[in-house]
């Protein structure tokens, strides 16, 4: 009973407390929180690492008073459950809660729409911060259904975008980034514009749309402000990732390479100058090194993990294709040096690739030799002109006769 009412006394004072954090840094924690249970999941997470992991997500349970999120990811992890804790947290909870409940009440009988709205809203956070997933949906569609105003409305329709990303429910994203783009069309400011094409593209990226997610990562580079989704760091990381494979060698340099916007950060955040410099000074062995690190990182991002060995491998295409474009031949042994691998190993990774059609080329391993194949370009556009230029003499030769006739 102590512990009870201590913890219901700290969930008041919590209310109170978090009046004074910005609504993007308790945002930007949630999605934070996401994370690190995602880590904390994975198989290879080095022991440390995990160790320190675990203890920053604990500490974001306990400052949050998250007991349903605590239960769950008990559950997830394999974790053993502190009874005693997990009743003090949801007394707590239920002590919020209530209060919030009774603020709805006053405001539907003695005020109007926009404090009704707002009790809403407030019990909708409350669910969102505990981590009280379908709750919080609900919770949200409720508030929206009350709300007047498209900016309102589609500040609605982000939080539960993020709420939908942290539960990683891909259907609900996509049909509510959907809505949240109808109300763009009959208006809506260019911040909540921008801050859409942020979510938006973290989506595409999702499903391994790297293309798409690449514009409109590189559109909303010089106005980001989504920092409730994902900080600064985070979003020139998957701005560069994602503009690697999306973008031709040009593009690349004058749109990632040379923009003060992520040349300004990108030294924070590890192996990406490397990466960029190795594939656009082709430095190779820097190259393969970077990635390396990269995938490593991938493997643990809840966005990209399913698409780390797909990461791995387009680099890869990538790296070689731009080093064959410079050579009609070149020794096995000398392409394998300047990408800090073995000739065998190279031999079989180019003979896999070349037999997925991904590469046009061919290796002659008696003299250890790799030929490039691919076509000629300028010829091929000849022999295209002379065809066409064959079928059109035909047709006039078809049309004299019928008017000499």
């Amino acid at each position: 009973a102590a512990i009870t009412r201590v913890w219901r006394e700290r969930s008041l004072r919590h209310m109170a407390e978090t009046k004074g954090e910005s609504k993007a840094e308790l945002d930007g924690a949630y999605m934070e929180i996401a994370q690190l249970r995602f880590a904390l999941g994975c198989a290879h997470l080095p022991d440390a690492e995990k160790s320190r992991m675990k203890e920053q997500l604990l500490a974001h349970i306990k400052a949050k008073e998250m007991a349903p999120f605590y239960k769950s990811t008990c559950a997830m992890l394999g974790w053993p459950t502190d009874e005693v804790w997990l009743g003090a947290m949801e007394a707590a909870n239920q002590a919020e809660l209530d209060s919030l409940v009774e603020k709805l009440s006053n405001a539907e009988q003695n005020e109007g729409e926009s404090e009704i709205c707002a009790a809403l809203l407030a019990r909708a956070e409350f669910n969102m911060r505990i981590g009280e997933k379908q709750k919080t949906i609900e919770a949200f569609e409720e508030t929206y259904a009350k709300t007047v105003g498209l900016g309102p409305k589609l500040d609605l329709l982000l939080s539960k975008l993020r709420v939908c990303l942290f539960i990683e429910d891909v259907k609900l994203v996509s049909s509510t980034i959907q809505r949240a783009k109808g109300l763009l069309e009959e208006g809506g400011d260019w911040e909540r514009r921008n801050r859409l094409k942020v979510y938006e593209a973290v989506f595409l990226m999702s499903i391994r749309d790297f293309k798409r997610a690449s514009t409109l990562l590189l559109d909303s580079i010089a106005t980001f402000t989504a920092t409730e989704l994902l900080s600064y760091n985070t979003f020139v990381m998957y701005t560069v990732l994602t503009s690697v494979l999306a973008l031709p060698r040009a593009e690349l340099k004058a749109k990632v390479i040379d923009a003060p916007e992520i040349l300004q950060v990108i030294d924070e955040v590890p192996h990406l100058t490397e990466l960029l410099d190795g594939l656009y000074n082709c430095e190779y062995k820097k190259l393969l090194r970077a990635l390396v690190n990269i995938v490593d990182a991938l493997q643990i991002d809840r966005y990209l993990h399913s698409h780390a060995r797909f990461y791995w491998r387009e680099v890869r295409v990538l790296a070689y294709t731009q080093f064959l474009e410079s050579y009609r031949s070149v020794s096995l042994s000398s392409m394998a040096n300047s990408f800090g691998v073995s000739s065998d190993f190279l031999d079989k990774e180019l003979a896999g690739f070349i037999a997925a059609e991904r590469l046009c080329c061919k290796i002659d391993k008696v003299n250890g030799v790799v030929s490039s194949t691919r076509p000629d370009t300028k010829n091929a556009q000849y022999q295209t002109t002379i065809k066409q230029g064959d079928l059109l003499l035909n047709r006039l030769q078809k049309l004299s006769r019928v008017i000499n006739v």
